[in-house]
């Protein structure tokens, strides 16, 4: 049974709830702050109601808000429900700005509560769900360099890395863009005998062609216009570790040919050399084009396949990896809030709902850097999908409209068009509305009284 703490001074309240949620929850009780934390840290419990005026100034709001800080600051996973008189609404707004999920009026409504606290329970039970998961898999594969997956297929990419990173033969890994295939490769070299030596990437694709030889195999002082010394390439860079070749699919059949020779012989010449020089280098190599197609059409030497493929690895794509997406998402919330200091503790409902329902054509990659804009322009505890980039975001307006609103007006109409938008997204639905904003149905309907535009429930 999930434990809800109710800090409450009423006692007529405080027997209230305790009756009315007692079937539910396990219920802890508190009146000062000190007896709230103290079951904060006890019990640890996932939801909890705060009435902001406590002793010894029940008549303020002091206590109370220190309560909320205290408590967000020591589990910032609890989800906070904030139980307000009418005339304190202003109170109830700075609270949920600071971090509480969500607030309530007095007297309060034990079925509407009820749902709020349903609600707050789920969106808690999965953020603490994938918390521990990231810790799980921490534990479980702390060298596979920032690899996490729990699906079926990446614990078979996990064995795989294990079993080929003792064997010294080259290694082809397959997969879209964005699902990674370097991760992967630097994986096997870190847990190889090689870990000691240089672990040297390139991408074939994006260096031009008449480059990536140079770039490859490294040339002599007056190979050609421009060349005053003699350079190493990366092949050579690579001697007694890992050489990573991203993109091998986009190799010129002349670079080809080049390849597989040094892969028979283990030695290569420079451009305009002609002495042999022994290079001992691992070869990883991946691709995101379909290479067995590649080698039909002509495109690619199939004697070179053979040889780079002794082991082959096809990463999954993100769409096929299940709940794998939701633990990646809140495991790069987690690294982006901390590296830039945001208190950002989850994404919403809604947010989640956008996630799961998106494609994710870039993968991992695009999920990535979806949290991190994320992370960048949220303005509250939970990451929203206009904040990710997805349909629904207001227009941002031009730097000099900005200038020359004050921080109030430009507060109020963000805020208006934010329930304009979320009531049109769900044409008129007040409760999903609500839900995705983060709010209860009686806030949302302030609002739309306080903005003057009530009649777009009806």
């Amino acid at each position: 049974m999930n434990k809800l703490l109710i800090v409450e001074d009423d006692e007529n309240i405080q027997k209230q709830l305790k009756w009315g949620l007692g079937k539910d929850y396990r219920v802890l009780t508190a009146v000062r702050v000190k007896d709230a934390l103290q079951h904060l840290r006890n019990h640890q419990p996932l939801i909890m109601t705060l009435d902001l005026g406590l002793p010894p100034d029940p008549g303020g709001t002091q206590e109370g808000f220190r309560c909320l800080e205290s408590v967000l600051s020591e589990r910032p996973l609890t989800k906070v429900i904030v139980l307000t008189g009418n005339h304190e609404r202003q109170n109830a707004l700075r609270a949920v700005q600071m971090g509480a999920y969500d607030f309530l009026q007095k007297p309060i409504d034990l079925n509407q509560l009820k749902i709020i606290l349903g609600r707050a329970t789920h969106v808690a039970a999965l953020e603490e769900e994938n918390r521990r998961l990231q810790q799980s898999i921490e534990l479980q594969t702390p060298s596979l360099s920032g690899i996490f997956g729990q699906c079926a297929a990446m614990q078979d990419i996990f064995k795989l890395i294990g079993k080929v990173s003792s064997c010294d033969v080259p290694v082809l890994v397959l997969g879209e863009s964005g699902t990674g295939k370097e991760l992967v490769a630097r994986a096997i070299h870190e847990k190889s005998l090689r870990k000691g030596g240089p672990f040297i990437p390139i991408n074939c694709g994006a260096i031009p062609e008449n480059l990536l030889e140079s770039e490859l195999f490294g040339h002599e002082r007056g190979a050609f216009t421009g060349a005053q010394v003699r350079v190493q390439g990366k092949v050579e860079y690579a001697h007694r570790g890992t050489l990573f070749l991203d993109e091998i699919g986009e190799l010129s059949p002349a670079l080809q040919v080049k390849l597989l020779r040094f892969l028979q012989e283990k030695t290569l010449q420079r451009v305009g050399g002609r002495e042999d020089i022994e290079v001992d280098a691992r070869i990883i190599a991946a691709t995101n084009i379909d290479i067995r197609k590649a080698i039909a059409q002509g495109g690619f030497r199939d004697d070179l396949y053979y040889r780079i493929s002794v082991v082959t690895l096809n990463m999954p794509p993100l769409r096929k990896r299940g709940d794998d997406m939701r633990l990646l998402a809140h495991i790069f919330l987690q690294r982006f809030a901390r590296e830039m200091g945001k208190k950002v503790r989850g994404f919403s409902p809604d947010c989640l709902r956008t996630m799961e329902e998106h494609p994710w054509p870039g993968n991992v990659r695009e999920l990535e850097n979806k949290v991190k804009r994320g992370v960048i322009m949220c303005e509250q505890p939970v990451i929203e999908d206009y904040d990710l980039g997805f349909a629904g975001k207001p227009e941002p307006r031009s730097e000099g409209r900005m200038e020359a609103l004050t921080l109030r007006e430009a507060k109020r109409r963000l805020e208006s068009e934010m329930v304009i938008a979320a009531i049109q997204k769900y044409t008129g639905n007040i409760a999903r509305a609500a839900e995705a904003l983060g709010i209860s149905r009686p806030t949302i309907y302030d609002l739309m009284k306080k903005h003057g535009f009530h009649k777009l429930s009806s």
